[in-house]
């Protein structure tokens, strides 16, 4: 894991080079290296040692004139060198250096035949592409300066102040002069009349379970992140399970929240217990959470409101993890996606409608869930992957019916075939208050006075004149309330250009009358407050 920078193109000199790549040294404090390449352009890694610890430094050189530099993991890297690849002489044991070899075998036509995650830059002579793994776990942006030069780096503010425009890599393709932007992957799932598989309970857990077993790759020691909900909890079970069948160390779990009784904590505690992990409980202020606001938006490259709420815990819990010298751990992404497992989808009005929200939901993960999860956690220089985006198991569980899915189907329980799945009476993988507990959004989950506390502070730094001025001030994504319109000027000090303010999705729940994005809006929730952020905006 790392940051990546590439330009290619003239009048850049090598100076700005590094210190444009040490404006993400957080994403890789282990090792920075510069390459200029015979044509003179320049590939820049910012190292996080995960695999491959002595030989495995960025950027590597292929048989020839080929240059690569990749941030992410490639988890079959060890099967495409024995086989695809075995006439190829490799000058490391990184799993990253397969991408310039496959380049070298098969030019542009290689991206689907990686298995895992990634944004990579591969230069030779003057041809070269990129490519970003297919749901975006791996941030990746691209632009191009006044003079021509074209750059990509893993963090916006690597390149913005660089090039007259720019923009998010799109997940999923590749591109290169030659053939512009090419989608690569293309998967069955995409088209919701593929939705017609039965479902197969016995599928889903061991493709889950080969999930997270390949993402257990690493020369460093794992972790988990431990909310206590169910995705969570179920990674954490399964890599338990694995861990001590593979005789390897007790697995270290991590869970945050405002103190010892906040919702997320105590389920956590109650995990933790039931698999005998190494628990670590870490708790942050309201206070500490405002104050890092200004820092917190600077890593995270979004003015989405959810994503602040969410990625303020993560970045305090990443924190206290790498301090205990863990750099990978396993998170939940993706399965409320999958599954439609946001207390909104419980209101879809045809099962149509749910199977095309749960598409559409996991194809804009890049600009939600897993933005939060790769920049909280890699401010800390902690690498997070996320076994339920797995291709194998996206292809198998949202090809599944959706009647098997909707909520509606067993009474109103969200992600009910997830939950019956690892429901088995022989050896438990979860307690039952944890494999049936609601769905609790993760800045819910910390406390819920957390939320309370960040729209009554973002309501008063902004003024009634200010808001209804919104639309002047940001005419793109105009902020609707206080709380988001103190967070767009955090953003807009930071991110001045029209470039940047376009790289944003806003999370937004569908099918509810109050969409702020807590869990709490919907009257489903077991805490429901249906008026949250809409009248405490007006105080």
């Amino acid at each position: 894991m790392c940051g990546i920078v590439a330009v290619i193109g003239k009048g850049v000199d090598a100076e700005l080079v590094q210190q444009l790549s040490k404006r993400m040294s957080h994403r890789g404090p282990d090792e920075s290296d510069l390459h200029i390449t015979e044509k003179g352009h320049f590939l820049s890694h910012e190292r996080l040692s995960i695999v491959d610890l002595q030989t495995g430094k960025q950027p590597i050189q292929g048989t020839n004139s080929a240059w690569m530099v990749h941030n992410g993991e490639i988890y079959n890297h060890k099967k495409l060198r024995d086989t695809v690849l075995k006439n190829h002489t490799f000058r490391t044991t990184s799993d990253s250096e397969v991408i310039v070899h496959l380049y070298e075998e098969y030019g542009y036509e290689f991206c689907d035949m990686l298995d895992g995650i990634f944004a990579f830059v591969v230069i030779d002579g003057d041809e070269f592409m990129a490519g970003r793994d297919p749901l975006g776990v791996k941030p990746l942006y691209y632009g191009i300066d006044s003079h021509g030069a074209i750059y990509f780096a893993s963090e916006m503010k690597a390149i913005a102040d660089q090039c007259k425009s720019f923009a998010a890599f799109p997940p999923g393709h590749y591109y290169s002069p030659k053939t512009g932007f090419v989608k690569y992957y293309q998967p069955q799932w995409e088209d919701a009349a593929k939705a017609v598989e039965p479902l197969d309970l016995k599928a889903i857990r061991e493709t889950l379970t080969e999930a997270v077993r390949k993402r257990l790759m690493s020369d460093v020691p794992i972790g988990v992140l431990l909310s206590g909900g169910l995705d969570s909890s179920l990674t954490s079970a399964i890599a338990s399970r694995l861990m001590t069948e593979a005789g390897s160390p007790k697995l270290h779990s991590f869970s945050i929240g405002l103190d010892s009784k906040a919702p997320d904590v105590i389920a956590a505690r109650a995990v933790a217990e039931y698999l005998g992990t190494e628990h670590h409980e870490i708790y942050f202020s309201v206070e500490q959470g405002i104050e890092i606001l200004d820092t917190l938006i600077w890593h995270l490259e979004t003015y989405d409101v959810t994503s602040i709420r969410a990625s303020t815990p993560m970045y305090f819990l990443s924190k206290a993890i790498t301090e205990k010298g863990i750099k990978v751990v396993l998170s939940g992404e993706g399965a409320d996606e999958i599954f439609g497992g946001y207390l909104y989808f419980r209101n879809a009005p045809s099962v149509a409608d749910f199977q095309q929200e749960t598409i559409e939901r996991v194809q804009k993960l890049a600009t939600a869930d897993l933005l939060r999860a790769d920049k909280s956690t890699m401010a800390h220089g902690l690498e997070a992957r996320v076994p339920f985006l797995d291709k194998a198991f996206l292809s198998l569980a949202i090809k599944i019916r959706p009647e098997e899915k909707q909520p509606a189907t067993y009474g109103g329980v969200e992600k009910y075939i997830l939950r019956k799945a690892f429901d088995t009476p022989e050896k438990p993988y979860l307690p039952d208050s944890v494999l049936w507990r609601q769905k609790e959004q993760f800045s819910d989950g910390v406390g819920y006075n957390w939320i309370d506390a960040l729209i009554e502070y973002g309501t008063a730094q902004v003024t009634d004149e200010q808001l209804a001025k919104a639309a002047e001030v940001f005419p793109h994504n105009t902020p609707t309330t206080k709380e988001a319109y103190y967070y767009r000027t955090i953003f807009q000090k930071h991110f001045p250009q029209a470039s940047a303010a376009k790289t944003v999705r806003k999370w937004i729940p569908k099918w509810q009358e109050n969409q702020d994005p807590s869990g709490r809006a919907n009257k489903a929730h077991v805490k429901a407050d249906t008026n949250i952020a809409t009248l405490k905006a007006t105080l």
